[in-house]
């Protein structure tokens, strides 16, 4: 399967790590904003082009893998690009996922291509285990908890704050309330209660870091709804302590089963992981190939991870998953 990454940023370069952990796949471009000759990539032999050349490649990628951002790349990216290839992009913007699938089924559709949206692990594998769970434990409620683990989007908020220079922002379960809910009590819990929020802020010299503080603390849809906690640390110790990018978290559905609703039952399934694109690449990749074989049987349009079957997204044959996995 010949693969295109957009994109050469932590996804990006997550994805040609991926790729190299499946014999099946091979990397056949890199598509960049940036002057090619700036961008240095991994895998020997590989070109890389300015995204204005892509149409003339449409030919040599059976998956282009869109590594954009949510905000405003990948909403006009997807649909763009799936004139050309069978696209598959990790868009996490959960309210606006209708609206992006709408707009880009149409284009693979028009142009007979295959695209699946929204796949990483929130969306994505969170969201199938959501579904699974939900069928299964119809009396019941889910509950989902993100963290450890550095928010990027949060961690942007914190540095376009007027003398701040650097900061990372950490998500926090709160373990009673993880408790409460491994527990099959149901419990009705605040946005507040769920999680917390750790800052680690570098100030600009002589900034204002009380001023500072009460910006993050009060930010709305960031940080005001959640406790929070600021230090304030040195340049070195930023570096030195918070370079990493990991994450993870926890998908719960509690619910009853039984003639009276007797018998509790808890669902979890959860994710604890060192670099957080490097695992979203990872999930894209095994994807790229249920998306790859979809196209090959006729199905065109968008998807979801909701719409491909398991066996899509494995290297091995029929009778190799049912010998060794089921």
């Amino acid at each position: 399967m010949k693969i295109g990454i957009l994109g050469y940023g932590n996804l990006g370069k997550g994805v040609e790590g991926a790729i190299k952990q499946n014999p099946d796949c091979e990397l056949t471009a890199v598509f960049t904003r940036r002057d090619p000759s700036s961008v240095k990539i991994l895998t020997a032999g590989v070109p890389v082009y300015n995204v204005s050349e892509v149409e003339k490649h449409k030919d040599e990628v059976d998956v282009l893998i869109i590594c954009g951002g949510s905000a405003t790349d990948l909403p006009k990216q997807t649909p763009e690009y799936a004139k050309y290839f069978n696209v598959i992009d990790s868009f996490d913007t959960h309210a606006k996922i209708p609206e992006h699938f709408a707009n880009v089924d149409k284009v693979a559709k028009d142009f007979k291509h295959t695209a699946l949206i929204s796949c990483g692990w929130d969306p994505g594998l969170f969201s199938l285990n959501r579904l699974y769970a939900n069928c299964i434990l119809p009396n019941g409620k889910d509950y989902t908890f993100w963290g450890k683990g550095v928010s990027q989007g949060h961690s942007d908020a914190i540095r376009r704050i007027e003398g701040v220079k650097d900061g990372k922002q950490y998500t926090i379960p709160v373990q009673a309330a993880l408790d409460a809910v491994r527990s099959g009590s149901n419990p009705e819990l605040t946005t507040r209660q769920k999680h917390t929020r750790e800052c680690f802020v570098v100030a600009e010299e002589g900034a204002d870091k009380a001023r500072i503080e009460k910006e993050i603390k009060e930010m709305p849809n960031y940080f005001a709804d959640y406790d929070t906690t600021v230090h304030f640390i040195s340049e070195e110790e930023l570096k030195r302590d918070h370079s990493g990018i990991p994450h993870g978290g926890f998908v719960i559905r509690s619910g009853k089963t039984g003639w009276d609703n007797e018998f509790n039952n808890v669902i979890e399934y959860s994710l604890k992981l060192d670099s957080n694109p490097a695992f979203t690449s990872s999930v894209l990749v095994a994807y790229a190939r249920a998306v790859y074989r979809m196209n090959k049987e006729g199905q065109t349009g968008c998807k979801t991870v909701f719409d491909v079957a398991p066996a899509y997204l494995s290297p091995l044959s029929g009778e190799e998953i049912r010998a060794h996995l089921l």
